[in-house]
């Protein structure tokens, strides 16, 4: 709800709006609002997973790994600190990949298997659940827009050749679909099932048995880059090159991943910028920044230098150097009334809500090519570890040559519509809770 400048009590009108944001704090995105007014209990996730009862079974369920809602055993969530750090290990890899392919040297597909370390791609935080080989044997996988190739431990994977994963291994011998590949390295092809309506014969997979990495006991990895070899290029023939998620506005909540176009609805798309050497990422423009309605004095250039990437395993969106300067400098100072505490990691600009009972936020707003805005949730501005460190959650890049990254905190509860076929990305307010 915007705050409008009427004639109205100002008494009344803000106990009008304190009231409405309390009873349902989810409901935002609309570019006349300047400020989100929020209960501070709210901004930690609750310890129980709120799942809908609705669930749509034609439709991958997303949820965060560390969270209640996930399929992985309970464990102690790691530090925020050490969180963050990966997250840029996630960036530094992404930024590597970039910079060997825009050399005009491209890794070989088998090359392309994490089988060393999984730091080397980072930790992806969301996970879904998928079915390989014939019977079906379900698999927690991380789900990743910067990678091509699916991939899962494999039999005879065992002792210091393999990380401990929840799940028990995939054994080729016990699926009646399975063949070897004739591509070089451990590819495999069986039947894929994402959903009880979505099953892919004759899907090539990578089938590991010597991985060693940090993928938080998930069993590989599902890739959703555009090479020719991604589950979104060799499922293409059957869903037009077209998918679709939601992340969760907490990690209490799930969200969905989805193949084919059923959800355009509130829909708007920017062009999906696309370069030869750079087959894997999905590039869009990203033009201008609003903090609190008002667009910041950052000239288009400095975001065209090396691009924008949007990317599902990146936490924290990335911006170049000038262009966060600004982004920074502008929200605190419509924060000045909260206390301002020490970095956490990557994250410099922090509060102490301690003894509020709401905050006031400042919007943000990114805006693309082809006037397409996305209003970033209120859950994508702030990466809240406990109410007296409540950070905003956007972070520099080192070089202003650096591309810059939309991360997933950003992409909170919007439909986010990757359509490869007519090349163009899309958001959706309020695609999930």
């Amino acid at each position: 709800m915007a705050l409008l400048h009427s004639s109205l009590c100002s008494c009344c009108a803000f106990f009008l709006l304190a009231f409405t944001f309390l009873q349902a704090p989810r409901v935002y995105g609309r570019e006349t609002e300047n400020r989100y007014v929020v209960g501070v209990r709210s901004l930690l996730p609750s310890s129980v997973c709120s799942s809908p009862r609705d669930s749509n079974p034609s439709m991958m369920r997303v949820v965060h790994r560390h969270g209640p809602c996930s399929p992985l055993s309970p464990s102690r969530k790691p530090a925020d600190v050490k969180l963050l750090n990966q997250d840029q290990d996630r960036v530094n890899w992404l930024q590597r990949q970039i910079s060997i392919a825009s050399n005009g040297t491209r890794a070989s597909l088998a090359a392309t298997i994490p089988a060393n370390s999984g730091g080397s791609i980072g930790t992806g935080n969301y996970v879904v659940k998928v079915g390989f080989g014939t019977p079906k044997n379900d698999f927690t996988v991380i789900f990743d827009t910067g990678s091509d190739i699916t991939w899962i431990q494999c039999k005879p994977c065992s002792g210091r050749n393999c990380y401990p994963q929840q799940d028990p291994l995939f054994d080729p011998s016990q699926s009646s679909t399975y063949s070897k590949s004739q591509l070089k390295g451990f590819f495999g092809s069986d039947t894929l099932t994402l959903t009880p309506s979505d099953v892919l014969p004759n899907f090539l997979f990578g089938c590991g048995d010597q991985s060693k990495g940090l993928f938080g006991r998930a069993a590989g990895l599902l890739g959703l880059g555009r090479r020719p070899v991604s589950l979104v290029s060799q499922s293409s023939p059957k869903y037009g090159g077209v998918f679709s998620y939601c992340i969760p506005s907490t990690s209490s909540k799930p969200g969905y991943l989805t193949l084919g176009s059923r959800r355009l609805s509130n829909v708007q798309f920017t062009p999906l910028r696309t370069f030869s050497n750079l087959p894997s990422f999905y590039f869009l423009d990203l033009v201008a920044i609003k903090v609190g309605g008002k667009q910041l004095p950052i000239s288009s250039k400095v975001f065209s230098t090396a691009g924008t990437v949007l990317d599902s395993g990146t936490v924290i969106s990335r911006l170049p150097p000038s262009a966060y300067a600004a982004l920074q400098s502008a929200f605190r100072k419509q924060m000045t009334r909260y206390k301002m505490v020490p970095a956490l990691s990557i994250l410099d600009t922090c509060y102490d809500f301690t003894g509020y009972d709401t905050v006031w936020v400042p919007t943000v707003a990114l805006m693309f090519g082809g006037g397409t805005t996305l209003n970033v949730d209120f859950s994508g501005i702030l990466y809240v570890p406990n109410v007296s460190q409540a950070c905003l959650a956007f972070a520099p890049n080192g070089d202003a040559k650096d591309f810059g990254i939309i991360g997933n905190a950003q992409q909170k509860r919007f439909n986010v519509v990757y359509d490869i076929a007519n090349r163009r990305i899309g958001f959706g307010a309020n695609g999930c809770n």
